[in-house]
């Protein structure tokens, strides 16, 4: 299994102690890193001597910088543009679907309400994610 960190980027206390629950729940052992805003999140990603995350879990309803503007920073950098971005967020809406593949997202998935559910959909997620998928070689800075 990929050992390198993972990046939540959540602002909700609930989401982000259910989202790390299902981590544990299905074994990923990964160190777990949480950005609470997106400017946060953009200066953790875009920060020197920080590790790139081995894949970013990316909210959309943010404060500060929204989600889609996280991920066009992300998209933006030569540093992070190649990072696997899962947008993991409990919108419906047909164009934040479209706008987040638009900008660049590997994944989109809608959290479901039952906690069974969202542990099967992490559970996924982390197996193609941090075991199955075979990512590109770290940029340098």
């Amino acid at each position: 299994m990929n050992n390198k960190p993972i990046l939540l980027i959540e602002d909700n206390p609930d989401d982000e102690a259910l989202t790390l629950r299902a981590l544990k729940k299905n074994n990923i052992s990964n160190e777990v890193m949480v950005a609470h805003d997106g400017a946060e999140a953009i200066e953790f990603l875009h920060g020197n001597g920080n590790p790139l995350p081995a894949i970013v879990l990316l909210d959309l309803k943010l404060p500060k910088v929204d989600g889609m503007e996280v991920l066009r920073c992300v998209r933006a950098e030569s540093r992070t543009c190649l990072l696997p971005v899962v947008i993991l967020t409990t919108s419906k809406e047909e164009q934040d679907l479209i706008h987040g593949y638009q900008l660049g997202a590997n994944s989109y998935v809608r959290k479901p309400v039952d906690f069974a559910q969202f542990t099967e959909a992490v559970r996924q997620l982390g197996l193609y994610w941090l075991v199955l998928n075979e990512s590109p070689p770290t940029p340098q800075a």
